[in-house]
């Protein structure tokens, strides 16, 4: 389904298409959002909070809305208000079926591999991460970060730079394999 047409059948009061790009979308803004948040409930809460922002916005918007970038754009923005108002986030670990280290011992190296990357991603400054996410994670080219941010394609490309410099220092600090 064109997202276009999709946008302009939710203008013309069609909820059914509204549901399609709820299904579209759901899944791929739940798992940006937990990353930006190390919290699956908390991404859960955020994207039920981004599709309701959107269906109710969809109205005002312009025909020509880039869909998938308006909609992290939200996603991101609710994180952002999110963590200004807890002011600090107390992350869970990635593995959320592990309770122990024990268990986690257990789980065998890819899973110890798997948390030290998430561990250290979630220690890179946000305005670093959330670029990164968006250009490594979701796939997003560095014009429609730029656009989702609201800042340059340059500073898109500076942040996913110095977030990569960031990011293999404390993977590597945490033992990972720095490449």
């Amino acid at each position: 389904m064109e997202n276009q047409d999709a946008v302009s059948r939710v203008r013309a009061g069609d909820t059914e298409a509204f549901a399609q790009i709820v299904e579209q979308f759901q899944l791929p803004i739940i798992r940006y959002l937990y990353r930006m948040t190390g919290d699956d409930e908390l991404a859960r809460d955020l994207a039920q909070d981004t599709f309701v922002q959107a269906y109710k916005g969809l109205a005002k918007t312009t025909p020509d809305l880039p869909l998938k970038t308006w909609l992290y754009r939200i996603a991101t923005n609710n994180a952002l208000q999110h963590r200004r108002r807890k002011r600090l986030i107390s992350f869970l670990p990635f593995n959320a079926d592990t309770d122990s280290k024990e268990d986690m011992a257990q789980a065998g190296d890819a899973d110890t591999d798997r948390l030290a990357v998430a561990e250290s991603l979630l220690k890179i400054p946000e305005k670093l991460r959330v670029c990164m996410v968006l250009h490594f994670i979701d796939g997003f080219k560095y014009r429609e970060i730029a656009e989702t941010l609201g800042i340059s394609e340059d500073a898109v490309r500076m942040r996913v730079a110095r977030g990569s410099d960031e990011f293999r220092r404390l993977y590597g600090a945490t033992g990972g394999d720095e490449r």
